[in-house]
């Protein structure tokens, strides 16, 4: 893998900056805000200074952003991050709605697009006595293979009660999926992202070591893929024809960071493949670092150039662009400046995917985006230096 190529001038970074239009949506360029949770929301709603925090990211020249993650209705939905589970946004009630309507509106003010991206915790919900973790199988998998980021949550999740759901309570939660993208729509986002990523509940169930339910939630690739294909069913009915759906998917687990969705490229395309035909407009491939083959014994191209090649949907790239390092890649938690857009610019002009996705970078600086453009030097990040007000 090359750790470092030049860094491209304006003029070779150009075909970045074209507009993408993702069925009814067109996005000035190419360069997205990846959804990042943060924290901020008091009582589960955001407030000015969350609407002012993403106005700074459009003023700073980002295409599109994808919001930090939304949780559903259900009781279960989003539990402690350390932070309080209070401090987490939800789609819950009129005033959800209300308050997400004005920070769209910021956006929209200055010409911007957003979408948020919804999520239920599934089995990551930390315990705290208001709802048990919601897994297929009533089950967290081996806390012995959790990184050592997540060693502790691993042992208490797997310590607590999680019982196994029953079809109908599965079936009610991807009705919360479809209210959430109601309410998406009625507070005037230009799309929705859904969270199928990195051990949580859409993921739990495509992943053989959590779901080990039978028919109709469970089996087989193609079969494990019926919660991910009914919650985009939902979602689409809600949001309509216009707007486009994206998905992210990951390799990893924050159970098992050494777990593989897929062994081949045949076993990806079976579990992509039914959740494209759902109604996916675009794949976002969330691996450590994106520059890395995602089956190095089928050639070099990467996971995000996979999911495009595979289900012929647009597809996204993240991890480690414009750092050094990809997040987890090591104990240390800051990251060295890298403007590895070099080999961004490689994988796009190759065509592997369509939008590359920017989080920890442009979430310290929120005019990252204007200075890559300009060639101006990227920072390190530092995440002791991101508050609230960046």
């Amino acid at each position: 893998m090359t750790a470092f190529v030049t860094a491209p001038s304006p003029d070779e970074l150009a075909p970045l900056f074209e507009p993408l239009t993702i069925r009814g949506l067109t996005i000035p360029n190419r360069v997205v805000m990846s959804p990042m949770t943060r924290s901020f929301c008091p009582d589960n709603i955001p407030g000015p200074d969350v609407a002012a925090y993403y106005r700074r990211r459009i003023e700073g020249g980002t295409g599109l952003l994808i919001t930090e993650a939304i949780g559903t209705d259900h009781p279960a939905s989003v539990g402690d991050t350390g932070l309080g589970e209070e401090n987490l946004p939800l789609f819950q009630g009129q005033a959800t709605v209300d308050a997400w309507a004005k920070v769209v509106e910021g956006v929209h003010a200055l010409g911007g697009k957003i979408i948020p991206q919804l999520w239920h915790q599934g089995p990551m919900r930390m315990p705290d006595g208001k709802a048990p973790a919601f897994s297929p199988s009533g089950y967290y998998g081996d806390p012995a293979t959790a990184d050592i980021s997540y060693i502790e949550q691993a042992r208490i999740i797997s310590a607590a009660p999680m019982p196994v759901p029953t079809d109908e309570e599965i079936a009610d939660v991807v009705a919360g999926f479809g209210r959430a993208a109601r309410d998406a729509v009625a507070a005037g986002f230009d799309g929705l992202a859904l969270h199928g990523a990195h051990g949580y509940l859409i993921d739990s169930f495509l992943w053989e070591e959590t779901n080990r339910r039978s028919a109709p939630w469970g089996g087989n690739a193609v079969e494990r893929t019926r919660f991910a294909v009914e919650v985009v069913k939902a979602c689409r009915e809600a949001v309509g024809e216009d707007r486009p759906i994206i998905f992210r998917f990951s390799q990893w687990k924050q159970q098992n960071f050494r777990a593989r969705l897929a062994e081949t490229p045949a076993e990806l395309e079976a579990i992509l493949g039914p959740i494209a035909d759902a109604g996916v407009d675009l794949f976002d491939a969330s691996v450590r670092f994106f520059n890395t083959p995602a089956f190095p014994d089928h050639g070099d191209l990467s996971l995000a150039g996979w999911a495009k090649k595979l289900t012929s949907k647009l597809s996204g790239a993240v991890g480690g662009i414009g750092l050094i390092k990809g997040k987890y890649d090591t104990d240390n938690a800051i990251s060295e400046a890298s403007n590895n857009l070099g080999l961004v610019m490689r994988r796009f002009a190759a065509g592997e995917f369509d939008v590359i996705s920017v989080g920890r970078a442009i979430l310290q600086d929120p005019h990252w985006v204007r200075k890559a453009r300009t060639g101006q030097p990227l920072p390190p990040f530092d995440p002791a230096s991101v508050s609230i007000l960046t």
